[in-house]
């Protein structure tokens, strides 16, 4: 069973490697390059792409009433999101050295790129920050719960979970005793020499 579930893993990372190959012809097709973290269009791109910008005054009069007015609601998530940050922070640097678990890299999460986007205003700019922030950070969150879960009990649930985490597939069938207690250390040992893409 763990030869199959490691090969399906081999074969899931042979696919993301493909997947970045087509993720980089996509990239050309569309002219830009990274730089230091940083996108950059090529000039005519760049030109072609802010003629297609809507302005931000434009953007409110032409707004739903109803996303205006549940602006304020989405926005409020800022603090939670912040106070998770702010947690995950003291979490990890308390107790992953503790258990000997390498810390979860937080800028392979929260990505901030769509400010280099010509075709948004500011609000939607400020929009695409929000979005990023909220969903980098519960990505950022789920890795750290997942190598927790890995280290305290790494097994599986009786019944099929929904989307599990990339760490799920390399746990204890649920009802092995045997299995758990042979390869217990031996997953905890795997968190040491994790990094962020090292189930990827």
């Amino acid at each position: 069973m763990t030869n199959q579930i490691d090969e399906l893993i081999s074969r899931i990372r042979e696919l993301q490697e493909e997947l970045e190959v087509e993720f980089k012809k996509k990239r050309d097709e569309f002219g830009f390059i990274i730089e230091e973290k940083r996108v950059r269009f090529a000039e005519e791109v760049a030109r072609q792409q802010r003629r297609l910008k809507t302005g931000w005054l434009r953007y409110i009069i032409e707004a739903r009433p109803l996303n205006i007015l549940t602006a304020p609601i989405i926005y409020a998530g800022f603090a939670p999101f912040a106070l998770l940050d702010l947690f995950l922070w003291l979490y990890q640097g308390s107790c992953f050295p503790i258990y000997g678990i390498s810390r979860v890299r937080r800028a392979d999460y929260l990505i901030f790129d769509r400010e280099d986007l010509p075709y948004l205003n500011w609000i939607e700019k400020f929009n695409c920050f929000y979005c990023s922030y909220g969903n980098g950070l519960m990505a950022y969150a789920r890795e750290i719960a997942a190598r927790t879960e890995q280290y305290w009990c790494p097994i599986k649930h009786a019944r099929r979970i929904k989307a599990a985490h990339e760490h799920y597939p390399r746990f204890f069938e649920y009802g092995d005793a045997e299995s758990y207690q042979k390869g217990l250390e031996r997953l905890r040992e795997e968190l040491a020499k994790a990094d962020s893409a090292a189930v990827r």
